[in-house]
């Protein structure tokens, strides 16, 4: 298994005007949904990536709609936005580095509902840290052009793409030979 951890921008929510920018925003334990749907009748554009899984109860199996990372949902703001996200219910703060409201490229969002498309795969979350390697690019299939870095091969389709502002990293297969190492 090779593991890929997706790269993001130092950036911060300081600049001006309209432009958007993807953060991503702590939310109260088990509120994603609240918190996403609160953000969308308040015109916010918001991302939670959802995943479809079969649960097991005594007496039935069901489908249902989970949050792919618990606790997180996803927004596109412009600084006029930033405190109107904070004062929504459920929402706790937004994940931040040096101090600053991290910023995920749109590439990495984009990467992200890419993925979710796919029905030939199983995204797995773990919280597990991992040590930074040699920087890889995906050079084939539904996540073609996603860089990142190689912390560890498990067999010959599994990689881990880990997001580093959330600290959450996702597990999913994709065959060896769609990755390329990058010289360095």
């Amino acid at each position: 298994m090779r593991i890929v951890a997706i790269q993001y921008k130092k950036m911060t929510i300081e600049n001006k005007g309209n432009f958007k920018q993807w953060h991503v925003v702590y939310t109260r334990s088990r509120a994603e949904k609240t918190v996403f749907a609160d953000l969308t009748r308040k015109n916010i554009e918001c991302f939670l990536p959802i995943q479809k899984k079969l649960r097991q109860w005594k007496d039935r199996k069901k489908w249902v709609e989970l949050p792919l990372i618990s606790g997180y949902c996803f927004v596109n703001i412009s600084r006029k936005e930033y405190d109107l996200v904070l004062q929504s219910g459920n929402v706790v703060s937004y994940v931040r580095f040096e101090g600053k409201a991290a910023v995920i490229p749109d590439s990495q969002i984009e990467a992200l509902k890419l993925m979710l498309k796919q029905n030939d795969f199983e995204v797995k979350v773990t919280t597990e840290h991992f040590e930074p390697g040699k920087i890889v690019e995906v050079i084939a299939g539904p996540m073609m052009g996603l860089q990142g870095e190689l912390v560890e091969a498990r067999g010959k389709n599994k990689f881990i793409i880990r997001i580093l502002p959330l600290q959450s990293a996702l597990t999913v297969e994709i065959p060896a030979e769609h990755l390329s190492g990058i010289p360095g």
